[in-house]
């Protein structure tokens, strides 16, 4: 079974958990293009099969959540289901308050990732070393907002729409906001809408996936439409490797052979070489 599929996730599983359910289901390999936390709910593209070769190619696509941020409480995860390591009274906010402080958050900077992510430092994932107390040096990431909405606030809670680079931790950005606040903020709850142009209203429930209910596969090439695609009748150059010259600017492009994914060349000194084949 080779295929992508956009799937909104339930709270209370892993993204692991989402994945291992679906290979299971359909006895393939399968691979996801973003974890989601257990408590966060929303869209996931899971990748099946030999589309697993994808997954790479789609993980860089912006995102789209809605999360919310409760002021004054600080937990060790920098989420809501943490433990609670500080509380801070904090100034009753209003909208013409709080907007031009989300406002300030649009654009380009350097964002420190969580101790409880997945990034990995020396072959170790960083909540590994979190779990034994144990200290590693974390580089700075350069991330972007692209755009920020505040749709409510709920007595110590701000609830907001954020897009942003693949990469960007929200929990991060919500303890930010409390230091712009002069207080403390945790997130308290996140939804995925969108992955690229996938969103949260194509997605489909986990519970009619597994039953089998009106299964919505994704064509690749839709899915890799934020890349050049060019057909190819011949792929005799392709499948030997050997560098191409074309006349255009993109960083990579895509071949397609038969309306299907073949290979990713990538530009180098002016000439496109070959970075991964997929067939």
């Amino acid at each position: 079974m080779d295929g992508i599929l956009c799937v909104n996730k339930p709270a209370g599983m892993t993204s692991f958990d989402v994945c291992a359910l679906i290979r299971r289901k359909f006895q393939c390999k399968v691979g996801h293009t973003g974890t989601l936390d257990p408590m966060a709910t929303g869209v996931m593209l899971i990748a099946l099969g030999k589309s697993t070769k994808l997954v790479q190619y789609l993980t860089h696509a912006q995102k789209t959540y809605q999360a919310t941020c409760r002021l004054g409480l600080k937990t060790n995860t920098g989420d809501i289901w943490g433990e609670v390591i500080e509380r801070k009274p904090f100034k009753e906010l209003r909208k013409e308050d709080i907007e031009p402080v989300l406002d300030s958050f649009v654009g380009k900077s350097m964002q420190l990732p969580p101790m409880v992510s997945a990034i990995k430092i020396d072959g170790k994932k960083l909540y590994e070393y979190a779990r034994k107390s144990q200290k590693v040096d974390v580089p700075l990431r350069e991330i972007e907002v692209h755009s920020v909405k505040l749709n409510g606030i709920r007595e110590n809670e701000l609830v907001f729409t954020i897009c942003v680079s693949a990469g960007t931790y929200i929990r991060t950005i919500c303890e930010d906001i409390g230091i712009r606040f002069d207080t403390v903020a945790t997130l308290s709850g996140l939804e995925r809408l969108a992955i690229g142009d996938f969103t949260i209203n194509q997605s489909m429930e986990l519970d009619e996936l597994m039953a089998d209910k009106d299964v919505r596969w994704i064509d690749p090439l839709t899915a890799l439409k934020h890349y050049r695609q060019v057909t190819v009748d011949d792929p005799t150059l392709i499948v030997h490797g050997k560098k191409i010259d074309l006349p255009y600017q993109d960083d990579k492009i895509l071949f397609v052979l038969n309306n299907k994914p073949f290979a990713f060349y990538r530009k180098e000194d002016g000439l496109y070489r070959s970075e991964r084949g997929l067939w």
